[in-house]
Parts: structure tokens; C-alpha cells; sequence
């Protein structure tokens, strides 16, 4: 059996799940409120928008101090920028367990990785031990929209074989740097500067197949030649082609979803219509952040939760 999940219990298909992640020591989500959140990445503290702070904050105003500041800006087409004290660098080390990896303030308002994604990383690397045990082979995990290889290393260090693909170059050469920073240069990661919908397309033809695919789409994208990427009218497709990647020891499919206007239950309906006949498991619900103030101070108060992303996840069993 091909279940677990160090976060949480998995329960029944249906079940919304709230998952979050406590092993972080390197991040912390500190307070939050009136439409802002106040966290600490390693040494340094920032301040960032969220709008589902729709409460007061419980720290009072002069522990919100901090070494920098994102400010939206009502135009869509541009982009917010940072107000940053000179004592924050251009990038940091950070660690997550055994992996290093940098820290940096980027135009899009988050710091190079994101730290909710730990739940996943976790579970999918469960996965991957229990998959060598059962089967005494080495995973084959595809890693779309794979951004700075986080994900792809804390993987390829529970014992897969990784392809990491992004359409951007920047992107790729994060998760190099990244790589070389976890001593991980030779680890069984290729690394692939690619628009998905036309890599998918292309090992289909090949006959490749994949054991897991982890995917975490944006909602609207460019490929290195241009090609055009919009979550409403491209995930059906996309998801399609990655059912077609599977194995016939197919292990685990990971969705992702920022940024749009849907809940996990359009996750978890799209994904589980695609891999209809599978047999194994679908789970859904929000990627979540906790706040550490009232554990901090050993309050009776709730400890607040901030959802930053609905997924769908399946696993066979």
C-alpha cells in the first residue's frame, strides 16, 4: 500500500484537506492582518500583501517592524517592487532539512521558493521511499513548472529520478545554483528549459513514460520560443497528456493551482476525471501557512491559518 502522509492522515476521497507543514526552522510565518503578512526567512523579516488577512493582527504595531516591504499596485501589467533596508542581500542561504537553497526578494512579491510546498515535498518523498521498498526500483518523477528545484532535489534525496522542467532560464539557473549549494551536483536530476504543453507532446512520442508527475502551473506563462500559456484553456490538455505519461506502476500525480478564481474542488473533479480507471486515491483541499505567534507566547488563542493554494493530489494504492 502506497499511502502516506507525515502531515496528516489520508481519509476518504472528498475530504478537504488543510494540509501545512511544522519542520520548517529557516521560515515562519509570524503574524498577520489587515491585508498583510509579517514572516521571517532566516535572519531577515518582510512584509507582504494577502488578502485573505481580512483580520486585525495580534502583534502590536512595533513588532511589524522589518527589513523589507512589497507593495502591490493596482495595474495588473505591472509589476509591485520591494522597499528593502541595505542589511538585506541580494540572496541567502536558507536550509529545509538537509537541502540549502537561496532566499531572494523577486518582482513577483515571494522569495524564490514557497514554503507551503513543504507538505507536498514531504508526502512525495514518503512516496518515493515506499515505492523503492515495494517495487525495489528507482522512480522516475516528472516536475512541471518546477521553478527553483526544490522540490526536485528533496525528491531526487528520497531516492527518484528527476526531470525538472520550466519554461524560464532564470528559473533553471536558481535551481542549479540551488543544486550546487546542497552538494547535490551529482544527483540524478536532468534539468530542462521547456514550455510543458510541448514537452508532454514530445515524450509521448518518444514513448517515455514517468511513475509521478508534480505539476504547479501558473496562470498565464510564456515558453522560451514564445508559446502561450493560460491555465484555463491549457490544464485540461495538460493533465491529459500527463495521464498518458503514467506507468504501468504509476505512482503518485501532484496539481497545484495559484492564482485563479477556483476552489479544490475544481482540482480534485479535474484530476480525478483524468485519471478515471486508475483505482487509488484523490485528495483535495488547501495548501496552508500557520502563524506561530500564539504558539510563541503559549496563548490559549487559536493559531490562524492562511490558505495560499487549492490542490489535488493522487496516490495509488
Amino acid at each position: 500500500m502506497l499511502t502516506t502522509d507525515r502531515v496528516h492522515n489520508l481519509k476518504r476521497d472528498n475530504h478537504l484537506r488543510l494540509l501545512g507543514n511544522s519542520d520548517w526552522i529557516d521560515y515562519e510565518l509570524i503574524d498577520s492582518g489587515n491585508l498583510k503578512k509579517l514572516e521571517r526567512f532566516g535572519p531577515y523579516r518582510f512584509v507582504r500583501p494577502e488578502s485573505q488577512a481580512m483580520w486585525k493582527p495580534r502583534l502590536p504595531d512595533n513588532f511589524w517592524k522589518s527589513d523589507g516591504e512589497f507593495f502591490s499596485v493596482q495595474n495588473p501589467e505591472v509589476q509591485g517592487r520591494w522597499r528593502l533596508s541595505d542589511c538585506v542581500p541580494q540572496a541567502w542561504e536558507l536550509h529545509y532539512k538537509s537541502l540549502k537553497f537561496f532566499a531572494r526578494p523577486t518582482s513577483f512579491r515571494h522569495l524564490g521558493f514557497f514554503p507551503e510546498q513543504a507538505a507536498h515535498w514531504e508526502w512525495c518523498g514518503d512516496a518515493i521511499k515506499n515505492y523503492r521498498k515495494i517495487y525495489k526500483q528507482t522512480p522516475r518523477i516528472l516536475n512541471l513548472f518546477a521553478y527553483s528545484g526544490i522540490g526536485s532535489l528533496h525528491a531526487a534525496a528520497a531516492g527518484a529520478d528527476v526531470t525538472h522542467l520550466d519554461s524560464s532560464k532564470k528559473a533553471i539557473r536558481y535551481a542549479f545554483e540551488n543544486r550546487d549549494l546542497s552538494g547535490m551536483a551529482d544527483a540524478p536530476i536532468r534539468f530542462i528549459t521547456d514550455d510543458a504543453k510541448s514537452f508532454v507532446e514530445r515524450e509521448l512520442r518518444r514513448g517515455k513514460t514517468y511513475d509521478g508527475i508534480i505539476l504547479d502551473p501558473p496562470k498565464y506563462g510564456r515558453g522560451p520560443k514564445g508559446e502561450i500559456w493560460k491555465i484555463d484553456e491549457n490544464l485540461t490538455q495538460l493533465l491529459q497528456g500527463c495521464r498518458e505519461l503514467l506507468s504501468n506502476k504509476a505512482l503518485f500525480v501532484v496539481l497545484t493551482i495559484y492564482a485563479i478564481r477556483a476552489s479544490s474542488i475544481a482540482a480534485h473533479y479535474a484530476l480525478s476525471d483524468v485519471l478515471k480507471g486508475l483505482g487509488g486515491r484523490i485528495e483535495s483541499g488547501e495548501l496552508t501557512l500557520k502563524e506561530s505567534t500564539m504558539k510563541r507566547n503559549s496563548s490559549n488563542l487559536e493559531q490562524r491559518l492562511i490558505s495560499q493554494a487549492n490542490f489535488a493530489r493522487w496516490i495509488a494504492l
